[in-house]
């Protein structure tokens, strides 16, 4: 999975902010078909699909990466080293 690596500190983006980004950013790599697959705030320790780190319970892979390259993602676009990543098909 192609994996793209932005320092937005500066810009001080929220969730919805970072996600719309991301959004555009697959729209550009891929065309309007992209679909988001899973995303992880690690501020709010929310992930999407929910629950699906409940199995990876001491694994280093987080649910939502596994859970993504799985179902064949070929972008990830992570915020700050980690704040906000969202996957892509």
């Amino acid at each position: 999975m192609k994996t793209l690596h932005l320092d937005t500190t500066e810009l001080g983006l929220d969730f919805n902010a970072a996600l719309a980004l991301a959004k555009a950013i697959g729209e550009q790599q891929f065309g309007e078909d992209t679909m988001l697959l899973s995303w992880y705030d690690r501020e709010r320790d929310y992930e999407s699909p929910n629950g699906v780190s409940e199995c990876h319970q001491g694994c280093a892979t987080k649910g939502f990466w596994d859970y993504a390259q799985n179902r064949g993602a070929r972008l990830a676009v992570t915020f700050d080293a980690g704040r906000f990543t969202f996957c892509f098909l």
